[in-house]
């Protein structure tokens, strides 16, 4: 019996507070102390100084959390958008950091009214449009650009490129010609997260590993003395090298004002008529929504009490606290998925622990800016490229190729795409090539974005979905409409029978469907695909149904 059935729910509101203070204020504040460093990183990597990251998750937490639809997310920046606001800051300022970054806070602000709107007209179902492999190919291609990026910072150097493919080209320059003290920090700081990873102590990895690498930073920090310019040299006696002169100072260290009030920017909407300011709103806006409701929903899934969040509330909760963060100097925020799965495991009950998570962040910034700004960046770059090689590891790869090769060709298409272009052309890329796959597989024109299914109820408690014709990402959207809304704890039969074609998309919100419904006390089964070709042996496999 599922841990949801015996145990009752926590209450919500006053009454949660009341009843779970005591586990939301524990894990809240160790929240705050993985979510500081990372909104550090996060806001510089995104070329916004480094206290728009903690702006972002100050209202995630003590905004957001009083008006979202999702009960264990963390609400805050993520390392998906980074891509998303440098390409705006960049095409924007057009060279002017500080221009691009208020122009683009205006880009956000607009954004976030879009966000809303989506939301208040119960638009979250559209993310369903999105096929997985393309999802996941953009998140790839997210995880080495930040890689590429940072990679620069950790060793201390500034590229020269200007596009992301001369970035890339230019890592061997940079490993040549690394600041070797700096580099040592960041260094040291990944060989960390990565041991961090394989311990499996528990008691151990209670202790948050970015705290871990920004207290490993700090006093490396002192201890080269970054807070003074001066030169050094290294390896003097070595015969075989030649001296090479290194400067180390404060230009290595987290830039934040003294006084956290004058960290507060506003939005230039001068730029409202110009076609990239569109572009950035339009990236932002279907992106950022996009990841949030893919994380609330991944959340949802690891939550002890398997509550479902209301994704259309939780989707207009995250825009207005967008809108709030873009008017004073913020970065867009999303339900993030690995401070959320921290705050799952750390024991969190209701959303107050997100309240207590912004709130624990903003009593630090105000208190102790000066201890901000001895974190060396390079520490701040390890977290992200350890960040970019999970987003796009080679057990990433490995588990699309497991679904199938049309999968994976989808992926390795977006993630070209996204690098060579941009994300959301790249995106687009990858879901015209899925489409053309699924043409060459007998998909007719006129059911790319229709699905015939029908519902019969048999008796009081048991329902036949009979689907047919096809059922690929483009077209479900009806069908998952449907389901959102279908009746609890009855007996359900999908029939696929006459499925003539299902994609891995659909294949997949099925089965995690059948499974979540039978968790929650229903009984769910997928029938009629006895006559079916699977592309490849995965479970979750595009299938086509055998000629008769």
């Amino acid at each position: 019996m599922s841990q949801a059935s015996t145990v009752a729910l926590p209450k919500t509101g006053i009454p949660g507070l009341i009843e779970n203070w005591r586990s939301d204020l524990l894990s809240g504040f160790l929240v705050f102390l993985i979510a500081l460093p990372l909104c550090l990183g996060i806001a510089m990597a995104s070329g916004f100084p480094p206290m728009a990251g903690i702006i972002s998750a100050i209202i995630g937490g003590v905004v957001v959390s009083r008006i979202n639809g999702s009960y264990m997310t963390i609400n805050g920046p993520a390392a998906g958008l980074i891509v998303v606001i440098v390409d705006a800051v960049q095409s924007l300022g057009q060279g002017d950091a500080m221009a691009g970054y208020r122009y683009t806070l205006a880009a956000i602000v607009v954004a976030s009214v879009l966000q809303v709107l989506l939301g208040v007209f119960k638009a979250g179902k559209l993310s369903a449009f999105f096929p997985s492999s393309v999802v996941h190919g953009m998140l790839a291609a997210i995880g080495i650009i930040i890689m590429a990026k940072q990679i620069h910072t950790l060793l201390g150097v500034k590229p020269e490129a200007k596009t992301l493919l001369g970035t890339i080209a230019e890592i061997p320059h940079s490993i040549v010609e690394m600041n070797p003290e700096v580099s040592l920090i960041g260094l040291c700081g990944l060989a960390l997260l990565i041991l961090w990873s394989v311990i499996k102590q528990p008691a151990l990895k209670m202790i948050p590993a970015p705290l871990l690498v920004v207290m490993l930073g700090l006093a490396l920090g002192q201890f080269f003395d970054l807070d003074h310019i001066h030169q050094y040299l290294f390896l003097p006696d070595a015969e075989i090298l030649p001296h090479h002169e290194f400067t180390v100072g404060p230009a290595f260290l987290v830039a934040v004002p003294e006084n956290f009030m004058s960290g507060f920017y506003f939005p230039d909407f001068s730029k409202i008529t110009d076609h990239e300011f569109w572009i950035s709103v339009v990236t932002i806006w279907l992106v950022g929504s996009l990841e949030s409701l893919l994380s609330a929903s991944a959340v949802d899934k690891l939550d002890p009490y398997k509550r479902n969040s209301n994704l259309n509330r939780d989707l207009a909760a995250v825009g207005v606290g967008n809108l709030v963060s873009g008017m004073i100097g913020g970065l867009p925020m999303i339900a993030e998925i690995v401070r959320s799965s921290a705050n799952i495991n750390n024991g969190a009950k209701t959303g107050w622990a997100n309240f207590f998570h912004g709130l624990f962040l903003l009593i630090f910034v105000a208190l102790f800016p000066r201890l901000i700004h001895e974190i060396p960046l390079t520490s701040l770059a390890a977290l992200l490229v350890f960040t970019g090689f999970r987003l796009a590891s080679p057990k990433e790869f490995a588990k699309t190729l497991t679904v199938g090769l049309d999968n994976f060709a989808v992926f390795v298409i977006t993630i070209i795409g996204v690098i060579a272009t941009d994300l959301l052309v790249g995106v687009a890329i990858g879901i015209v090539v899925e489409l053309l796959i699924h043409v060459s597989r007998g998909l007719k024109p006129g059911n790319i974005f229709s699905m015939a299914y029908h519902v019969n109820q048999t008796n009081a408690d048991t329902y036949h979905i009979a689907v047919s014709g096809a059922a690929v990402f483009s077209n479900f959207i009806s069908l998952k409409s449907l389901l959102a809304d279908f009746p609890e704890k009855q007996n359900v039969f999908f029939d696929l029978t006459d499925v003539d074609l299902i994609d891995h998309t659909v294949m997949e919100f099925i089965h995690h469907y059948t499974e979540e419904y039978n968790h929650a006390g229903g009984r769910c089964q997928i029938l009629g695909l006895d006559d079916h070709h699977s592309y490849s042996d995965h479970h979750l496999a595009a299938r086509r149904k055998l000629s008769v």
